[in-house]
């Protein structure tokens, strides 16, 4: 895949967040000066954690002394050296609230949708922020790289996927950073799709688009136009309305998500 490259750029990205602000837990060196975190620390304190078959719920200190990653990592147990799984970001709803146990929703709709594809699934806490600001776009990009790189994950085989702000942040990451992932699925989400200069954004990956017919937070109507917009624009995306269905309930989803998961295994990585 794609992200191989991405702790080869952490340095100079480390740089410039130091640049811009400090972080009250850094350690200062000898000098008083303060000394960052590097990306082989990170690697290192990854590869420490106790990683197991099945639902592990983890804390990695980022590349910014005193600031935490909190995420969940699903394990497939078909997984191996010999059988490499695909890997499915998913991207928590309700990003700007502080629900610190936000990245531990994946039972009702994300392990059941995407169970199919046998796949790893990484689920990170937004921490109170859009998936969009620069810290989450940093903890997205980073434990993409870590589980490619450190457990056995199909390069070939990694989508992003979530669910009404994580929904939108999946279309933030399919627009903005196609080389990470081969495809989205956002989910009851509300992304427009021109920008201020009236140019419409197309997307290079292909994408599966879910939303209720009755969703009260995010009308039917609006998606539809965004997406129709930018597929007239070029871009690939099957948009699926779940009838009957509204916003506050998305574990009523999972068998549109298990749609997805068939398109994922049988149209994009066929």
């Amino acid at each position: 895949m794609k992200a191989s490259y991405l702790f080869k750029i952490l340095p100079l990205i480390i740089v410039l967040t130091f640049v811009t602000s400090c972080s009250d837990g850094e350690d200062p060196g000898p000098t008083g000066t303060v000394v960052p975190r590097t990306a082989d620390d990170v690697r290192e304190d990854f590869q420490a954690l106790n990683i197991t078959t099945g639902v592990n719920d983890l804390t990695l200190e980022s590349i910014i002394a005193g600031e935490y990653w909190n995420f969940r990592v699903i394990v497939p147990s078909s997984a191996s050296s010999t059988n490499k799984r695909p890997l499915i970001m998913r991207l928590h709803g309700g990003a700007t609230g502080t629900n610190v146990n936000a990245h531990k929703t994946t039972g009702c709709l994300a392990e059941p949708g995407l169970a199919s594809l046998e796949a790893y699934i990484i689920s990170p806490n937004s921490n109170g922020s859009h998936w969009y600001t620069d810290k989450n776009i940093l903890q997205v990009q980073a434990l993409v790289d870590l589980v490619q790189t450190y457990l056995n994950v199909d390069t070939s085989k990694v989508a992003v996927m979530g669910y009404s702000d994580g929904g939108n942040g999946s279309w933030f990451f399919s627009q903005y950073y196609p080389q990470l992932f081969s495809a989205a699925i956002p989910m009851a989400s509300s992304y427009a799709v021109t920008s201020q200069g009236g140019v419409t954004h197309t997307f290079a990956d292909p994408i599966y688009a879910i939303h209720g017919e009755d969703d009260q937070l995010f009308p039917l109507a609006t998606t539809q136009g965004y997406v129709n917009e930018t597929v007239n624009a070029g871009s690939d995306v099957t948009f699926v309305v779940a009838a009957g269905l509204e916003h506050f309930n998305s574990c009523n989803y999972v068998s549109y998500l298990q749609d997805a998961a068939s398109w994922l295994e049988n149209t994009v990585w066929n």
